[in-house]
């Protein structure tokens, strides 16, 4: 370092020496030790320059954003696959044009919709055992709007022009159903059965049961009632067997004959007797006790 000197004259006492020379700076080890405290400065600043060029470099830092981040006027964009160790909190979340969007998880995905005190209102969580929704409500609508499935507190209502079972035992509904339709596939039988209770089918407007290319067939254990309140019952075929019927006791004299009349008790038992040259209903009436 350049040295200054100075001359320093007493005016307050005389002296008879000459003027005297001071040396201002820094000298020997302190003038070594700063030497290296600049240099060793100079190195730690060349060092982090250097570790902060590699990490915008390795991070792949941009005036867009930093790696497969980028900044856009419409928010951030990613791209490849992230992983979020905290919870993401976003107001729209899409993929790219063309490309589809995935959700992974090692246990579960849980959405949530919360309201402005932070009360969860609608909760989807997808878990490894089943798919749980909370809601008021819950709709399944086509791409134009129409209603497909929906299901409240009150009623599910499934606006699907046909609803389609194609378990192997059926479907089981423990209460009654509403519907203008029942029918099964082409070529699959249809059975309508109660194991334990009874099967009960109404309409204001009138049951029509049809089988266009097949039979159709009503058992039961007990009694089958087909009872018609203000109208009639009308059996329109081109023949009608009752095999069953119970046959009176009178054998009219001569050649037995195979004609049989059908008769009806007062209490609407039906029985049969065999035709004679006039009615022979009177005379068995034992039947109808």
């Amino acid at each position: 370092m350049p040295q200054e000197q100075y001359t320093h004259h007493r005016s307050s006492m005389p002296s008879s020496e000459g003027p005297q020379v001071y040396k201002v700076g820094i000298y020997g080890w302190r003038k070594r030790c700063l030497y290296f405290f600049v240099l060793l400065l100079m190195i730690l600043i060349l060092v982090n320059l250097a570790m902060t060029i590699w990490i915008l470099k390795v991070m792949n830092f941009t005036i867009d954003g930093m790696g497969n981040l980028r900044i856009t006027d419409k928010g951030l964009k990613l791209e490849g696959d992230s992983e979020f160790l905290q919870p993401l909190y976003a107001k729209e979340i899409q993929s790219r044009p063309g490309n589809a969007l995935y959700f992974k998880s090692a246990r579960n995905v849980t959405v949530n919709i919360l309201n402005d005190q932070t009360k969860v209102l609608t909760q989807l969580i997808t878990g490894p055992k089943a798919v749980e929704a909370y809601g008021k409500k819950f709709e399944v609508k086509t791409v134009s709007g129409k209603l497909l499935f929906s299901a409240d507190n009150d009623e599910v209502v499934v606006g699907a022009e046909r609803l389609r079972v194609l378990g192997a035992e059926g479907t089981v509904f423990p209460k009654s159903i509403e519907t203008p339709n029942v029918r099964a596939d082409p070529f699959k039988e249809l059975r309508l059965e109660s194991p334990t209770r009874s099967l009960v089918m109404e309409a204001p407007k009138g049951v029509e049961i049809n089988a266009e290319a097949g039979n159709m067939e009503a058992t039961c254990r007990t009694e089958l009632r087909l009872e018609s309140k203000d109208g009639e019952i009308k059996l329109d075929a081109a023949k009608i067997k009752l095999p069953r019927l119970p046959h009176g006791s009178y054998t009219p004299t001569g050649t037995r004959q195979k004609v049989f009349e059908i008769c009806v008790c007062a209490n609407g038992r039906l029985f049969l007797s065999q035709a004679g040259t006039g009615s022979t209903c009177q005379i068995n009436t034992s039947v109808c006790l």
